[in-house]
């Protein structure tokens, strides 16, 4: 499934970029990162989708950061609502994700 074209486009709301670094410890900069790295899982976030179309995101930084991202498409490009480190559940299933995409190549 083809979610955006190339190259990635980002709107921010300011308030986000606020709340995500005072929250999470995760700049605007950062949390775009996985977006364009290898290794990233995009899948629907149906717990969050009752007003809009949301989408979560499973990825790493160019440093090797880990992060969980909940994001929506706008005018075609990029909304990242949250951008936070995977907890260990999700890193767990991250490391699933990524040995079964190997496993099928």
């Amino acid at each position: 499934m083809k979610i955006w074209e190339e190259p990635v486009e980002f709107e921010w709301d300011k308030g986000n970029i606020e709340k995500n670094w005072n929250k999470h410890k995760v700049s605007f900069k950062e949390a775009e990162q996985p977006f364009v790295n290898n290794e990233k899982f995009i899948f629907p976030d149906e717990n969050h989708s009752s007003s809009e179309n949301r989408l979560a995101l499973f990825g790493i930084t160019d440093k090797g950061r880990k992060l969980s991202i909940v994001f929506t498409i706008r005018s075609g490009k990029v909304r990242i609502i949250m951008a936070r480190d995977m907890s260990k559940k999700e890193r767990r299933d991250y490391e699933k994700l990524k040995e079964n995409s190997k496993i099928q190549k």
